[in-house]
């Protein structure tokens, strides 16, 4: 993956954070790195005034520091900063926290030299992540604590992972790879600190699950819809058209490709059904009212990101062309943390009526299925208490998506007297979209049973793939059994991908034909 500071997209950081690419810097990044590290040399060597450079951090901003001091300076701001708790971030995480840093420095407004930059790819191409707590930010100025941690294993200290030598001493595991610690000049500490990058990268995490499960919510819905016999013509076009929402419209047409239709009948609903039954619940009859807003709302979310991604973030910043270094307030991680408290209220409700959905499955008074679609019911519990996982964990996201961005704590004497929380957001996003993921999971095992016990009677043939898909991992219930296995099964089905590769074929017919 090349990266230049301006064209990385989620899809490249995902990758970069599994592990299965390497990363290059491109030569016209290269260049910008040098010029403006060129421009900052000349600063130092006038000894003007400039913050960060050669003075105090924070409160100490108007603290001049003497030449002979201004590499410990860089140095001691790691090493102070390096102040996070907590659990450390995943390997995939840090990955995607390092990548994230080099795209930023690659804009050529941080002031680094082209050299250390080139180093860190190579440590980061070596697979040497350093040991990053994920508590301490309080997203302004930036995410100092977390990228301190990670400067810290980039210059030899604290600890640092990699496939060959396991966790060990940072020192340690760039001499067993054969690699150069980052060595600091003027500015480059801050340079390597200050910025959004842990906010947005464990977010860009969220938002690339909260893309996939939203649109396998989608057919896991139609799924419950057809194992309940539910209406169709609740997603006729027309109907939608006249609501102007993208994404009502979108979830409606995905539906549409999928469910009952002249290109893919189904056993189990048929015109008069729908007649018989006039309306359905909301749960049923409102998906693309429900799930559009949380498409448009991750749609949303995820350009605003993608925009972080690719902005310097860092304080001062270098106008090399200009001949000018202007501090400000770039670092403050307001766009973020509100994006991501705003990704965290809307994903929820994919799980709000999912749960919905399951007990619309499992309760017999709503349906005519057999009570927790299980046969033998007393002697067998069935769904009954993944019905209750699914609840707990909608009502752990109900607090869950209380905003963090809305607190603030004044830091740093004052000088930081207004910050985003925008780490908290971040990790809170992601906490809500593993959630959801759980409950759809829960939601799509019950509808593939609920199908199981209709049979011989058939669904559409998209939907087919779907069950079939899900009985290549989990058999059908007959009597009861451990079920979390089964849950965490359908849930790496969701992760994964699977559900919608099993029906986009399905989908893209469809609208070719039907809805070009």
């Amino acid at each position: 993956v090349e990266v230049d500071g301006c064209s990385l997209t989620i899809d490249d950081l995902v990758l970069l954070g599994s592990g299965q690419a390497k990363l290059v810097v491109s030569n016209l990044a290269l260049q910008g790195i040098s010029k403006a590290r060129e421009f900052l040399d000349e600063i130092v060597r006038s000894k003007k005034v400039t913050y960060g450079v050669n003075t105090g951090f924070g409160k100490f901003a108007r603290t001049i520091i003497s030449d002979k001091n201004l590499i410990e300076l860089q140095e001691n701001l790691i090493r102070s900063h390096a102040a996070g708790v907590g659990r450390a971030l995943s390997i995939e995480q840090t990955r995607m926290l390092f990548a994230l840093r080099i795209n930023i420095l690659s804009k050529g407004y941080s002031g680094i030299s082209a050299e250390n930059v080139l180093r860190m790819v190579d440590i980061f191409n070596a697979g040497c992540m350093p040991l990053v707590p994920e508590q301490g930010t309080v997203g302004a100025s930036g995410d100092l604590a977390p990228l301190s941690h990670l400067a810290l294993g980039l210059l030899g200290e604290g600890k640092m992972w990699s496939a060959q030598t396991g966790w060990a001493n940072s020192s340690e595991v760039l001499k067993f790879h054969g690699l150069k610690t980052v060595n600091l000049g003027p500015k480059e500490g801050l340079a390597l600190i200050n910025g959004t990058q842990l906010i947005t990268s464990v977010g860009c995490t969220a938002v690339y699950r909260a893309q996939r499960i939203a649109r396998q919510a989608d057919i896991v819905a139609a799924l419950t819809l057809e194992s309940l016999k539910g209406i169709v013509k609740a997603f006729d076009p027309k109907l939608h058209a006249v609501r102007l929402h993208k994404g009502q419209n979108e979830v409606a047409a995905r539906l549409r490709a999928v469910l009952r239709s002249s290109m893919y009948p189904s056993g189990l609903t048929s015109d008069e059904n729908d007649y018989a039954r006039v309306q359905d619940c909301y749960s049923l009859r409102c998906i693309p009212q429900v799930h559009g807003v949380v498409h448009d709302t991750i749609k949303f979310v995820s350009e605003t990101i993608t925009n972080e991604m690719n902005s310097a973030t860092d304080n001062p910043i270098v106008f090399w062309k200009n001949r000018e270094i202007i501090s400000g307030g770039n670092f403050h991680g307001e766009y973020p943390a509100k994006m991501l408290d705003y990704l965290a209220i809307g994903v929820h409700e994919l799980a709000n009526i999912s749960e919905r959905r399951i007990e619309r499955m499992l309760n017999p008074g709503l349906n005519d299925l057999p009570a927790f679609l299980v046969k033998e019911g007393g002697l067998n519990s069935g769904f009954m208490i993944a019905h209750c996982t699914a609840a707990a964990l909608v009502s752990e996201n109900k607090v869950l998506t209380h905003p963090s961005s809305v607190d603030s704590i004044s830091t740093s004497a004052a000088q930081e007297d207004h910050v985003s929380m925008g780490g908290f957001a971040a990790r809170k996003a992601l906490q809500v979209v593993e959630h959801v993921e759980q409950v759809v999971a829960i939601e799509l095992l019950a509808a593939c049973q609920a199908i199981d016990l209709q049979r011989p009677l058939k669904t559409t043939e998209p939907l087919e793939k779907v069950h079939a898909l899900v009985r290549s991992v989990v058999k059908s219930w007959d009597k009861d059994r451990y079920i979390s296995p089964d849950i965490e099964a359908a849930t790496r089905l969701l992760k994964e991908n699977k559900v919608w590769e099993a029906v986009e074929p399905y989908v893209e017919k469809y609208n070719s034909a039907v809805e070009p």
